[in-house]
């Protein structure tokens, strides 16, 4: 069935190919990606208020560094700036958050973009199949042959569900990918109003 539709697709059909490809790539290096960084953050910072309980805070770095995600990347800032005063963390917190965010959505829109597009490119691929079909009647004159209408216009159907058949999945894989992103930022807000009164002593 595939090589069929490839084959009858038209050129269009690569392109939409290709575009599903790149979006499948995307979704699944997102997805391990969020699957990596997001922790456990109540039992993370659990352990780490026992180890600054016993004020060893080359530990409590140590396990920030050994966690992947942005949650601890937010509580070794903290921990770093302990010292300098509540004010200073919450302002550390608040840089280091704003660097995290975008790291969290790269790639994101380049799934929202083929999401957008692929009807559009199977809108085209229809568009382009129908002109073909009209310069081949034209070119047959009168003896223009029923076929040259069905198979242009099986290739315009082609494309058009090729569009869609793409961005369907494209968009909720956006979607799911973007409730992936709150939660964790809903974690890093969370965990960065914690730390900051673990390491400030809620002063």
């Amino acid at each position: 069935m595939l090589p069929h539709f490839l084959r009858d697709g038209g050129p269009m059909i690569w392109i939409i190919m290709l575009a599903s490809a790149v979006a499948l790539a995307v979704f699944v290096e997102r997805y391990l990606q969020y699957h990596r960084e997001q922790i456990n953050s109540a039992e993370f910072l659990n352990g780490v208020r026992n180890v600054l309980k016993r004020d060893n805070v080359v530990e409590a770095i140590a396990i920030c560094d050994a966690t992947p995600g942005p949650v601890a990347r937010l509580v070794k800032v903290a921990i770093l700036n302990r010292d300098r005063g509540r004010d200073a963390v919450y302002e550390a917190l608040e840089d280091a958050g704003s660097w995290e965010v975008p790291r969290l959505e790269q790639k994101l829109n380049v799934l929202a973009t083929i999401a957008q597009i692929a009807p559009l490119l199977g809108l085209l691929g229809t568009v382009m199949g129908f002109m073909n079909v009209f310069q081949k009647i034209e070119a047959a004159g009168v003896t223009a042959h029923v076929s040259l209408l069905s198979g242009g216009i099986w290739t315009a159907l082609i494309c058009t569900a090729a569009g869609l058949a793409v961005s369907i999945p494209a968009y909720a894989g956006y979607n799911y990918l973007i409730g992936r992103v709150n939660a964790i930022v809903l974690d890093m807000e969370q965990c960065s109003t914690e730390i900051l009164n673990m390491v400030t002593g809620g002063k």
